[in-house]
This record gives structure tokens, sequence and C-alpha cells, in this order.
């Protein structure tokens, strides 16, 4: 029999199993301009804390910041659980290249999601279906060709003339894998910075910027998202304010059944 090759996504995220320290490496097909697309970092540190045998529960926080440039090649995941009780876990990783500064640090909460009573006060937003969109054009970061993004709303337009003030920091889109994938917590860490840099959007141009510090909460656990069975996310996200070189940015994950799966903020810097 044929045996279907793993996800290019699931190569990324690959990690190799040690004793306190697990070892990864990063992608040429989630590279963005000038090192690994983060959220793809991201999604490879929670890998690591999903496969570790001390993990109970699913995914309920994750923290990752980016403390310095990560460069080709392995790295060094240094997990430790820091505090565990009957509901929940508390884990601490640190991610090293040739026993480097720390080049990540991240912080991560997993929990035992016990039936109660439920409550979505947020509503889904409404879009035109994915189907009926076409797909945002390849662009030279490998990491987002990976995806299929369709805009509802946002669209960003690198190519327009300068305005005399900021455009809308705010875009509503569908992200899938450009290659099938069925949505897990790996998918929903990484397209939590699959949005472009708000200020790619505000400005209407591409400049120098980084995410410096990620956070993604989960609202879903592995029980919810296979029932779900889904391939896309209707993403939205936007920005509250730009200033002396950083940004913040809020963004949530929808399933197409108008679950909230995810809801994410960060703050990045840009150079403009």
């Amino acid at each position: 029999m044929l045996t279907k090759p793993p996800h290019l996504f699931d190569d990324a995220t690959r990690v190799t199993a040690g004793d306190s320290r697990w070892q990864g490496r990063t992608s040429d097909d989630y590279w963005a301009f000038v090192g690994p697309f983060g959220g793809a970092t991201a999604a490879t540190i929670l890998r690591a804390l999903i496969d570790h045998p001390e993990r109970s529960g699913d995914p309920l926080s994750l923290t990752v910041n980016f403390c310095a440039p990560i460069a080709q090649g392995a790295f060094d995941l240094d997990v430790r659980l820091v505090k565990a009780n009957r509901s929940t876990q508390h884990w601490c990783v640190e991610l090293t290249q040739g026993g480097a500064e720390v080049g990540a640090l991240a912080t991560a909460v997993f929990a035992e999601r016990r039936p109660s009573w439920s409550h979505q006060e947020a509503t889904f937003p409404k879009a035109r279906p994915f189907d009926q969109i076409r797909p945002f054009p390849r662009i030279k970061a490998s990491w987002a060709n990976q995806y299929d993004f369709r805009f509802v709303e946002g669209n960003p337009d690198f190519g327009a003339a300068k305005k005399d003030a900021p455009a809308s920091a705010f875009s509503k889109c569908w992200i899938g894998d450009r290659v099938p994938r069925n949505i897990d917590a790996l998918s929903l860490t990484a397209m939590s910075d699959a949005f472009f840099g708000r200020i790619f959007h505000a400005r209407g141009e591409l400049v120098p910027f980084g995410t410096v510090s990620l956070t993604t909460y989960f609202h879903a656990d592995a029980a919810d998202l296979d029932a779900e069975d889904i391939g896309r996310v209707l993403a939205v996200a936007d920005a509250n304010i730009f200033h002396k070189s950083y940004g913040d940015q809020t963004g949530a994950l929808w399933s197409p059944n108008g679950r909230l799966l995810a809801t994410t903020t960060q703050i990045a810097y840009f150079k403009a």
C-alpha cells in the first residue's frame, strides 16, 4: 500500500523527544522574509508540549515571546512543567540554538475541560462563503504560500498610491492550508500569527516588521475540533494603536459553523 506523505505543516513542526530538552528545526516552507514564520515556531513549541508524556488536558493558552532572531537550522526546546493540579498544568519552554542565548520564551497552560454551562456571547461575523472569493495571490514569503487566504474585507493592496490618511487596519478573511489539513490546536496556533501585519494594511505597504509577543487562547479542545471536522477558519483581526515603533493586534478564529475556536493578541515591532 502507498503511504501518504506527511503534510508540510507537520514536517515543519516536527519535534524529537528528549529528557527535558527536545529538538526542532526551522522549515524553508514556512520562512518569512528574514527568519522563520513565528506561527510555525509557536506551533512547534506547542507540539513538544502536546507530545510530552507528562502532559494532561488540552491547550488553554499559549504565549510566545520572540526574544532574538532564530537562525535557519536546528534548535533545542528546554521544556519544564512548572506547576500542576487537578485541573491545570503550567509549562515553560525556552528555545535556544547551539547553546547560545534564548531565542524564544514560551509559557503555556493546559486544562482538563469538564462539562459545564456554556454560552457564546460573541456573534459569528457575516462573510461571503469561501468558495465565492478569489484566492489571494502568492507572495515572496514562503510561509504565506502554504495558506489559502480569501479576503472578505481588508484585502491588502501593497501597490496602491500613498494616501493622505492611514487606511483601516481591519481585515476579515478565510484561511485554510493550501494543501488541505484538518484544523487542530497546532493549526490554530500558527493561524493566530498568519494575519498580515496590521501596519501593512494601515500604510498600504510592506515595512520592516516582526512579532514580539504572541498569545493564543483556545476555546475548543481536541474533541470539539474533531466534531467540527473543518479545514478552514474565518479570521478577523484589527489594531488599536501604532506608536513609537510598536503596534498591537487582536484577532479571532471562527469555524464555518459559527463556533469561536480561538482568540489572539500580539504586540509587534515595525520600522516606518
